[in-house]
């Protein structure tokens, strides 16, 4: 098993890209279809293949429908379901089921015409409003505030009046009465996209006000358009309906639904069946539209919601138990000492945790008044780590094994409520963004002085003078003037103290800080760093960090884990790690960062590692980092486990850690080539020979060589 990074020979059968391409395409269409939301529901499913029938059936009716709609059956009057007529016949003795299907075409045609017209012209005016400036839009909301104010019923019946029973023009001036109320629903959020920075961009780039309007707006519309739509087509089929029950639908002997609703009510004494087959078809018909637009109208990042279902909480418990009697009984560690023993968390894809592994057997301890660093790549683990210290994983993820130990309780066994107990009180959060801790609807004042009393039971005067302390304690000097201030009236780095502040109110001790620093600019991200210092050391409470910085590790960490792929590749004291470092990613990481060299041996080229992290469901049984690595040879085509490093008392993923420590070898900038292709050669089929190398040593000395 040695890894082979040489080009492919020219005879060799892999597929080309020309061959891959039509096939690459048809898998994605395939999938893009199979996962499109439209077929994400049962409940839209089923309305799509209702409508379908309906539109199929109506406009084949003459071919296979069994009579014709005004043939009677003079014999079978008002008769309920028979085997000459399976939905019965009407007062006439017309048959039920032809007449129902041969409106269908036209009762769905002339609603269609009301959500078009609507639509077309409500979004239209919404988008020229909001391009044009204020005084377009003056006039236009004057114009639908009176078209609002107009009362429809009077104007469709004065219709009627003047030009007859014209179905399609009834259904368009409908329409255009229904288009006031979508402009106005259309209007705030056309123009909140028109505010976008990347409409700026786009007006930069030169885009003239009608592409911005087509390619920019338009498709964030799409949303609110497909639900409205779904809306007043089922408001059309209704109004069509209710104007033929009252005698101005299509005329005599012409079927339609509301017709045929009106003459079923006039016999539902003596022939009450006779109401059922038309309502109901009218009703599922409405139901589909709506189940369809409830589909469609879904954020492609609102598929799940944070807040788990019933369902949801109900595997959640489960787990939860499982794991409780799985788990040994926690040991009597020290208090306030955070044990992370063998953590696993995955997806609950089928509702019993055997979903997709996201992290895998995590271990590390966090003493008090140290800080523990997790870092790594996106997609490392890191986030769903920390977020399992606090049992807020998002809805669908859950801790599938292992401990996490606090105090003498396994919070990865720890229900719900017994999690309210814990959170703000003894474990903190500080997000990444501020703004997801702080309601812009609320003065900083009111929230800080809430989650106090929550927190510690103080009362409002109270609560008020620790949140003045607590400002004060962040390095916020007008603490007064924050107080009355709401989030969105504050700079970024202030809000990101407020939000220390708030994770502070319950005087936890432990904080669980998920990159706190990334959007700040660099003198606050200094800032904050001294206060985090400060805190640690003046409270004593610990702090695990997920950082993407080694700066910040390097100038706040006491203890470092190295997360890859879900699993911890090396765990140790900082200074041990950052010095001498013993697994190949960490040297990666420090190769790759222009902060961990010197102004007098800065390489000209700083090093990169190929390619990227792998995707949870194809991570390998294998050393997850082979794929990559510059050291990788047949000894790594195994199952990895963490072993003691050699120093002090730091833990390594890697079988060649203590043989790249000898050698001394770095990470350097080489062209790795980005399809890596490992060729599983079996170590007893290899030629007797001297003792060579190992081939990833051999590999990394010759291009150490040349660099």
């Amino acid at each position: 098993m040695i890894p082979n990074v040489a080009p492919a020979p020219a005879d060799s059968a892999e597929p080309t890209a020309a061959a891959v391409l039509p096939k690459a395409l048809r898998q994605s269409a395939v999938k893009k279809f199979s996962g499109s939301k439209l077929f994400a529901s049962p409940a839209s499913v089923a309305g799509v293949i209702w409508l379908a029938v309906l539109v199929a059936a109506s406009l084949t009716a003459p071919l296979w429908l069994p009579y014709k709609t005004e043939d009677q059956d003079f014999t079978a009057v008002l008769s309920g379901p028979t085997g000459a007529h399976w939905l019965g016949t009407d007062e006439l003795g017309r048959d039920i089921l032809s007449r129902i299907f041969a409106s269908a075409a036209g009762t769905l045609g002339t609603s269609m015409i009301t959500v078009m017209v609507a639509v077309g012209l409500g979004t239209i005016l919404a988008m020229l409003a909001a391009a044009a400036g204020d005084r377009v839009e003056t006039v236009i909301s004057r114009v639908t505030e009176v078209m609002m104010s107009l009362p429809g019923t009077v104007i469709i019946l004065a219709v009627i009046g003047a030009v007859g029973t014209n179905i399609p023009l009834i259904m368009a001036i409908l329409g255009v009465l229904i288009s006031a109320g979508m402009y106005r629903v259309m209007l705030g959020q056309a123009k909140s996209l028109q505010s976008q920075l990347y409409v700026d961009a786009a007006k930069v780039d030169g885009v003239s006000t009608l592409g911005i309007s087509l390619r920019h707006v338009l498709p964030g519309l799409a949303n609110t358009i497909v639900v409205q739509s779904a809306l007043i087509f089922a408001v059309g089929m209704l109004i069509q309906a209710g104007l033929a029950f009252i005698g101005f639908g299509p005329p005599i002997p012409e079927p339609s639904w509301g017709g045929m609703i009106q003459g079923a009510s006039q016999n539902v004494y003596n022939a009450p069946w006779l109401m059922v087959p038309t309502g109901a078809v009218l009703a599922l018909t409405v139901l589909s539209a709506n189940a369809i637009g409830n589909a469609l109208g879904k954020a492609p990042n609102a598929t799940a919601s944070h807040l788990p279902s019933a369902a949801a909480r109900r595997r959640r418990a489960k787990a939860v138990a499982a794991i409780a009697a799985a788990a040994p009984a926690p040991n009597d560690s020290a208090k306030n000492t955070l044990s992370v023993r063998n953590l696993s968390v995955g997806v609950d894809s089928d509702g019993a945790g055997r979903g997709v592994r996201l992290v895998t057997d995590v271990s590390f301890d966090v003493e008090p008044g140290t800080v523990l660093g997790l870092v790594g790549e996106s997609g490392c683990g890191k986030t769903m780590t920390a977020l399992s210290l606090l049992g807020l994983l998002p809805s669908g993820v859950s801790v599938t094994g292992g401990q996490i130990l606090w105090n003498g309780r396994n919070l990865a066994a720890a229900t719900d409520k017994d999690m309210e107990g814990v959170r703000g009180r003894e474990v903190a959060l500080i997000s990444q963004e501020p703004m997801r801790a702080l309601d812009p609807m609320f003065t900083v004042g009111y929230q800080l002085t809430a989650a106090i009393r929550r927190l510690r039971g103080m009362g409002r005067a109270e609560a008020k003078a620790e949140a003045l302390g607590l400002l004060e304690k962040v390095g916020i000097v007008d603490a007064a003037r924050i107080l009355k201030t709401y989030p969105h009236q504050i700079s970024g780095g202030m809000a990101q103290r407020v939000a220390i502040a708030l994770a502070l109110s319950g005087r936890p001790r432990l904080l669980v800080a998920d990159e706190p620093t990334t959007a700040l600019d660099v003198t606050v991200q200094a800032e904050i760093l001294s206060l985090l210092r400060g805190l640690v050391k003046d409270t004593g409470m610990s702090v695990v960090m997920v950082t993407h910085d080694l700066g910040v590790v390097a100038d706040l960490c006491d203890q470092v884990a190295v997360m890859y792929a879900g699993e911890v590749v090396e765990n140790g004291r900082t200074d041990s790690i950052l010095d001498n470092p013993r697994h190949p990613y960490t040297l990666a990481l420090l190769a790759a960062d222009p902060h961990a060299n010197h102004a007098a041996d800065m390489p000209e080229r700083l090093a990169t590692i190929s390619g990227q992290v792998p995707q949870p469901k194809g991570w390998p049984s294998t050393c997850r980092f082979a794929a990559r690595c510059q050291f990788a040879g047949s000894a790594c085509m195994v199952p990895v486990p963490l072993l003691p490093s050699g120093t002090e008392d730091g833990l390594v993923r890697c079988v060649k850690a203590d043989e790249l420590a000898v050698e001394g070898l770095d990470w350097v900038a080489t062209d790795v080539p980005s399809h890596h292709v490992l060729n599983l050669v079996e170590a007893g089929t290899a030629p007797a020979g001297p003792a060579k190398a190992p081939a990833g040593l051999e590999r990394r000395t010759v291009e150490k060589d040349h660099a």
